[in-house]
C-alpha cells in the first residue's frame, strides 16, 4: 500500500502557524508532495523543515519568496532530481523529483499565469517544455520498472465539472481552452491518468482550491487544481481519493485543501 498527498500550502511558514503542523503529525500519508513553499530551507522552523520521521527535499525558487516544492516521504530517498533539464525553469522551485522503491513522485507547481500578460506567457513556455518530460519521465520509470507519479498544483481546470463557475472563466487563465487541450495531451500523448477523476468521473469536482474571496469556501465555489496524475499500472491500483476539506473557514490553513489517495499494493 502507497498513500499520497498533495497540497499547495500558500507559503509554508504562514501555514505552519495554522495549523500545518498538527495536520502532518496526524497525517497517514507514505508521501506528501508541497507547492508554493515560498521560503528557503533555513527559513522554516525545524519542525518543518525536517519533522522527525520523515525524508525531506526542499527545492527552494531562486526568487525570493516565491514558488517552492518540498517532497516529505517515510522511506529513504533512492535518488532526488530538482527541476527537468530546463535552462529557463530549473531554479525556479517548480519541479522536483523523488524515487522511491518502485516509483518516482514529483511535486509540480505549474505557473498560474494571468491573460494578456508575461505571467502566461511564461506559463505556455513551461507547458511545452514540461510534456516532453512527462513522456521521458514515463519511458524512464517504464525501462526502469518503476511507476511514475506527478502530483501537484497543475493550475488548470481540466473540464467543467472541475470548477464551479465554469462558464464565467472561459477565458481566464486556468480554464482556457489551450490550456485545457495541453492537458488532454497530458493524458493522450503522455498515457497519464488523473487519478482522482478516474475513481469520480460523474461528479462536479471535489475541488481543492477556494479563493480567499467572497464566500467561495462557505458556498463550495471552488476549482479542482491539484492533480494527483500517474502512469496507468499505478493509477490502476488507486483504491480511494479523499480532498482533505477544512470543517470551517477559519480551520484552513491553505486557501487549496490536500488531496490524498491510497494506492494498493503490486501484484
Amino acid at each position: 500500500m502507497l498513500s499520497v498527498t498533495t497540497v499547495n500550502v500558500n507559503g509554508l511558514r504562514a501555514a505552519a502557524k495554522k495549523g500545518f503542523v498538527p495536520w502532518l503529525d496526524g497525517t497517514a500519508a507514505d508521501v506528501v508532495c508541497l507547492q508554493e513553499v515560498r521560503a528557503e530551507p533555513r527559513e522554516l522552523p525545524e519542525a518543518v523543515r525536517e519533522p522527525d520521521g520523515w525524508h525531506v527535499v526542499h527545492a527552494p525558487a531562486a526568487a525570493k519568496g516565491r514558488a517552492g516544492v518540498s517532497v516529505y516521504a517515510r522511506r529513504e530517498l533512492e535518488a532526488v532530481r530538482v527541476g527537468f533539464g530546463s535552462s529557463e525553469f530549473d531554479d525556479s522551485g517548480r519541479y522536483v523529483e523523488v524515487d522511491l522503491p518502485g516509483v518516482t513522485v514529483g511535486s509540480l507547481y505549474l505557473p498560474s499565469g494571468e491573460v494578456g500578460t508575461e505571467r502566461q506567457d511564461e506559463k505556455e513556455r513551461f507547458m511545452a517544455e514540461f510534456l516532453p518530460y512527462l513522456k521521458e519521465l514515463r519511458e524512464r520509470a517504464a525501462a526502469d520498472g518503476r511507476e511514475a507519479l506527478v502530483c501537484g498544483d497543475w493550475n488548470i481546470a481540466h473540464q467543467e465539472a472541475d470548477l464551479k463557475n465554469w462558464k464565467a472563466n472561459r477565458k481566464k487563465s486556468g480554464f482556457l481552452p489551450e490550456e485545457r487541450a495541453w492537458l488532454s495531451r497530458v493524458f493522450e500523448e503522455g498515457s497519464y491518468v488523473d487519478v482522482v477523476r478516474a475513481l469520480h468521473p460523474e461528479v462536479d469536482g471535489p475541488y481543492s482550491w477556494w479563493s480567499y474571496r467572497g464566500r467561495a469556501f462557505d458556498n463550495d465555489a471552488g476549482w479542482r487544481i491539484d492533480y494527483q496524475i500517474a502512469t496507468p499500472g499505478l493509477a490502476g491500483r488507486a483504491l480511494k481519493a479523499v480532498v482533505e476539506r477544512a470543517p470551517a473557514y477559519d480551520q484552513r490553513w491553505s486557501d487549496h485543501a490536500p488531496v490524498s489517495v491510497t494506492y494498493g499494493a503490486a501484484h
